[in-house]
């Protein structure tokens, strides 16, 4: 007996929007249109490690969506991150800020790595690195990354840096999740989860239930 393929996430969301479009009774080329990413970007980043040797990581960047304004999405830091990962939150992304009613498009990216084996000096050279090889396809008015999973204001800070070395001036629009002193938002950390909590109690009201237990 033959074993059934299995689905890949980006399979899974364009299933989802084949049938919103259906049900919507929108034309199918919505459907064609948002599909897949309009562009994305793979690179190779080469990093000094600390015993010496050159170690080659992998970097993406998608770019699903911009009808609304600018690319935006995360950008993670993480063993086996990949190209069919990132294109499937950039589609994601471009979603939930058209639902939210937020003027950005829809991005994402990655880095195939493990941040937690490696130092603070590997971890800058890394993030410069991606940023030198995305430069071209990023900016406050093309596609600005966030902080994602294993990415935190001091790497965003030092892609800021890297990338208003990249342009010339100082362009710290490019990246949100920046430190205050760069010119972060307050709260920016915390965003997230303090999201995730305020959906489960409304959830909960919702459901007539209470948050005990």
């Amino acid at each position: 007996m033959l074993e059934e393929k299995k689905k890949t996430s980006l399979e899974g969301v364009q299933e989802l929007i084949k049938t919103c479009v259906r049900r919507l009774q929108l034309k199918d080329s919505v459907y064609e249109i948002l599909k897949q990413p309009r562009k994305v970007m793979q690179g190779s980043i080469p990093v000094e490690m600390e015993d010496g040797s050159i170690k080659l990581f992998t970097g993406y960047r998608s770019q699903h969506n911009n009808a609304l304004g600018p690319y935006k999405g995360g950008l993670r830091f993480f063993p086996g991150v990949n190209l069919d990962e990132v294109e499937t939150l950039s589609m994601w992304m471009t979603f939930k800020c058209a639902i939210a009613g937020v003027p950005f498009g829809g991005g994402k990216g990655g880095i195939d790595c493990d941040p937690r084996e490696m130092t603070e000096k590997e971890l800058q050279r890394l993030s410069r690195g991606y940023i030198r090889v995305m430069a071209p396809i990023l900016g406050p008015e093309k596609d600005i990354p966030a902080p994602d999973v294993y990415t935190n204001p001091q790497i965003m800070a030092w892609m800021a840096d890297e990338y208003s070395k990249v342009t010339g001036y100082n362009a710290f629009g490019v990246i949100t999740g920046k430190p205050l002193s760069m010119g972060g938002c307050a709260g920016r950390m915390e965003a997230t989860a303090k999201g995730c909590v305020l959906t489960i109690k409304e959830a909960t009201k919702s459901l007539k239930r209470t948050l005990k237990g």
